[in-house]
């Protein structure tokens, strides 16, 4: 593993130059990948592993909307594409990618096809770390691990053909074969990891859950609203609200963030732009830091995970989620942004 300097803090990484594909085609020699589920990780990584030369079959319900997707994304029923649990039996590295209502209602027919020396690879800490409620509970002759990509399956899909891929955690939970370090380190590099980093499925679930709810969607939106909404109450149009608050973060300056740094994009913008971004910044740190601490105590405690699998065990939820969605698609701003993005360059007509 490479040693890192992040910030003063050193921490240990796996990147392809210790650990190039050549080695993880050698671990992953004579294993079977099965993925199950075809949702929104399994679609990425199989296609990924697939190109990459490793031996993937995909475990899917039968009959449903991701079932024709793998189809149409080249996989064979009965060849490479089967159900959940003879995929499972025939797997010798099971990758439980669905969904973490789904790993739960699933898990008792699951387990019964899990082998001896088996690894038990999950994307997510979910089910695991909150096994009480889940009940997902492995069985102590099988190897369990994960690998948990840092962006949605369709990035992972996306930076992999791009050839830049994408960064990854990796934890050990449970090492009945002596070779689960190898093997799940192999499957990230296989999957495209850009490096990997260690962590344990608390760690990676807590911090999911935090950062989902918080900076990279709930907070994100929120703060969006609140300040469009209020440009709109103050007389400004449409356009110019949306523009203000959205299309220039995400066409230019999220990009230099993610290219330089913050320093560098606060050192390349207007001066008047910056002090202000300076006067500013730390005011909206101490607003949502005691909003932060509750957040981080309700995934830890569990709330959090309750609250999901109540929800997603509702009959009618997928029925509710989409009024929901609704909602935020016909808002005022969301209407708006439709109309900004059309207006793109690129979506001109030729």
């Amino acid at each position: 593993m490479a040693q890192i300097d992040f910030g003063g803090v050193i921490e240990e990484v796996v990147t392809r130059e210790e650990f190039p594909l050549e080695r993880a085609r050698q671990v992953l020699k004579d294993e079977v990948v099965a993925v199950l589920g075809y949702g929104v990780q399994g679609p990425a990584q199989a296609l990924n592993m697939r190109d990459n030369g490793i031996r993937v079959i995909v475990g899917q319900r039968p009959g449903t909307k991701n079932w024709e997707k793998a189809i149409a994304d080249g996989w064979m029923p009965g060849e490479t594409l089967f159900s959940l649990e003879e995929a499972a039996e025939r797997g010798t590295i099971i990758q439980y990618l669905l969904s973490d209502a789904g790993q739960r209602e699933q898990w008792p027919k699951i387990v019964e096809h899990l082998n001896e020396g088996n690894l038990l690879y999950f994307s997510h800490g979910f089910s695991i770390t909150f096994k009480d409620q889940t009940g997902v509970i492995p069985p102590s002759n099988v190897d369990v691990s994960l690998v948990a990509p840092k962006g949605s399956g369709t990035s992972v899909r996306r930076n992999f053909l791009a050839g830049s891929g994408i960064n990854a955690s990796f934890a050990i939970y449970q090492d009945y074969t002596g070779r689960a370090w190898e093997r799940t380190v192999a499957l990230g590099i296989a999957i495209g990891a850009g490096y990997l980093f260690p962590t344990t499925f608390e760690n990676e679930v807590y911090s999911d859950l935090t950062g989902e709810r918080g900076v990279l969607m709930g907070a994100l939106a929120g703060v969006m609203e609140a300040q469009y909404y209020e440009l709109r109450r103050r007389g400004h149009s449409p356009s110019e609200a949306f523009n203000e608050t959205v299309e220039e973060l995400t066409q230019s300056l999220i990009r230099l963030v993610g290219e330089n740094g913050m320093d560098w994009m606060y050192a390349n913008c207007s001066t008047t732009a910056q002090r202000g971004a300076l006067d500013w910044k730390d005011r909206f740190r101490q607003a949502v830091e005691p909003l932060f601490r509750e957040l981080y105590d309700s995934v830890a405690s569990g709330n959090e995970a309750r609250i999901v699998l109540e929800a997603n065990s509702r009959p009618d939820y997928r029925e509710q989620l989409e009024k929901e969605l609704a909602v935020m698609r016909n808002s005022e701003m969301w209407k708006a942004g439709a109309a900004v993005r059309a207006l793109r360059p690129e979506n001109w007509k030729k």
